[in-house]
């Protein structure tokens, strides 16, 4: 039998030192606040993810909530603006 070789793949592992702004500054996710909800948006207008982010789960199940909020009360564009 003919032995395979079995190599490892290396992967990216880039670690941050991100922690997570709500939790630094004592704040909640609001859908009213959607100059900073803007900010765990990408560019196509889609919600970061917490690697990217940076922010803890609690957190970021609350910011999606909000962001949808907001998208639905017409404060945060669903599309990105040409």
């Amino acid at each position: 039998m003919l032995k395979k070789n079995k190599q490892k793949r290396q992967t990216r592992e880039i670690k941050r030192d991100l922690k997570c702004p709500f939790c630094e500054e004592h704040l909640v996710p609001d859908y009213k606040d959607y100059k900073r909800l803007e900010r765990f948006l990408s560019d196509r207008g889609k919600i970061l993810g917490r690697d990217r982010s940076g922010v803890c789960a609690r957190h970021q199940r609350i910011l999606s909530l909000s962001i949808k909020r907001a998208r639905y009360l017409g404060l945060l564009p669903f599309t990105p603006s040409a």
